[in-house]
């Protein structure tokens, strides 16, 4: 299996993109280098924005849940 077929942990992406963010502050790498932590990183960022969105999509979702349960406890109709 290919390492992009398993995308990281939020915490892993965060702290490796970290990682290599420092990296390239640093400025001392070759440009190559740079071009290759530059796209990792880039990677890295997208994978851990659909991981936010799909976590938020899933606390919306429970959200909704929550409120019609309640509002069926409640005796309310839609």
């Amino acid at each position: 299996m290919s390492e992009q077929q398993k995308a990281p942990s939020f915490e892993q992406a965060l702290e490796e993109l970290e990682s290599l963010v420092n990296e390239l502050e640093h400025g001392e790498l070759p440009l190559e280098k740079s071009l290759e932590k530059f796209e990792k990183a880039i990677q890295l960022a997208r994978t851990s924005q659909q991981q936010l969105q799909q976590a938020e999509q899933k606390v919306t979702t429970l959200m909704a849940a929550q409120e019609v349960s309640a509002d069926k406890d409640n005796g309310d109709v839609m």
